[in-house]
């Protein structure tokens, strides 16, 4: 599990986060939502180890792979279907290497490869590959095409397939249903509800937050405040929070009222007293 304990980040002198708290279990789909500029993608970037902390501590399994969606992609020459495969480095090796063993025909290299990609299911990677780039909306005949071929759009999604060709241990997904479209959209629902890893999401869209995670991370007041449930349920418990709060503030401000009669009725007696005995 990720633990973050009392962490402090400060980006341009203020702090994003201060003495925030929260528990990441594995296999949990948490959807990480506030106000713009509240400091979600620099918690993204220290999940990432893209930073390091102003105080406190974020504890991550040393053992945990982790994925995410590169913001950029070049316009190279390779397929999209080996430009996502690549995105499975342990794979993408063997397969090189593969290919190298059986032009050099270097049989022992090649059997020994072969055993290595059965330890790691690498037969299935590739149809997987296949898989994510239908489901992402790509037809059969344009993933032999080359990354240049595609517009800006279309790369993102090849960056989204790359992220989620590996089984990593951690997702990180920030603002995924961007150039998706709606047959897209509600492809990746059903690949995310069925993900057995660990996901932390940003996204504005409250339907596709309800239909993946399981709790809500809000980061509110340079705090992160956990809800369990999908962004529906955070909402109904956010508001029913924000009444308790309201009636206890109204219930302190009737004690203080109440107070402060009883001190003005005993300044009052205590004067008249003090006036009766000068007589």
């Amino acid at each position: 599990m990720i633990q973050i304990s009392e962490i402090e980040l400060l980006r341009g002198g203020k702090a994003l986060l201060k003495n925030a708290s929260a528990t990441l279990f594995p296999e949990h789909k948490v959807g990480l939502v506030g106000a713009n500029g509240c400091g979600k993608s620099t918690l993204f970037s220290l999940l990432k180890s893209e930073l390091s902390l102003d105080g406190g501590n974020c504890s991550i399994p040393k053992d945990w792979s982790l994925a995410s969606v590169k913001q950029e992609t070049p316009a190279l020459e390779i397929s999209a279907i080996d430009y996502v495969l690549q995105g499975h480095p342990e794979y993408y090796a063997l397969r090189i290497a593969l290919r190298e063993a059986e032009q050099n025909n270097d049989g022992d290299t090649q059997a020994k490869v072969h055993i290595q990609l059965e330890n790691i299911k690498g037969y299935s990677i590739e149809a997987k590959a296949g898989e994510l780039l239908h489901g992402l909306g790509f037809a059969n005949n344009q993933i032999e095409n080359p990354v240049s071929a595609f517009s800006g759009g279309w790369r993102m999604r090849l960056n989204l397939a790359q992220a989620l060709i590996r089984d990593a241990d951690l997702l990180l997904l920030d603002e995924p249903t961007n150039h998706l479209d709606l047959d897209a959209v509600y492809w990746l629902e059903r690949f995310l509800r069925a993900y057995t890893g660990t996901l932390v999401l940003i996204s504005h869209d409250r339907e596709f937050l309800d239909a993946v995670v399981d709790q809500i991370w809000h980061i509110d007041k340079q705090l992160i405040n956990v809800y369990k449930g999908n962004y529906s349920q955070f909402e109904r418990q956010k508001a029913e929070r924000l009444l308790q709060q309201q009636a206890m503030f109204e219930k302190q401000q009737e004690q203080i009222a109440h107070l402060e009669q009883f001190i003005t009725r005993f300044k009052a007696k205590a004067s008249k007293a003090k006036q009766a005995q000068s007589r």
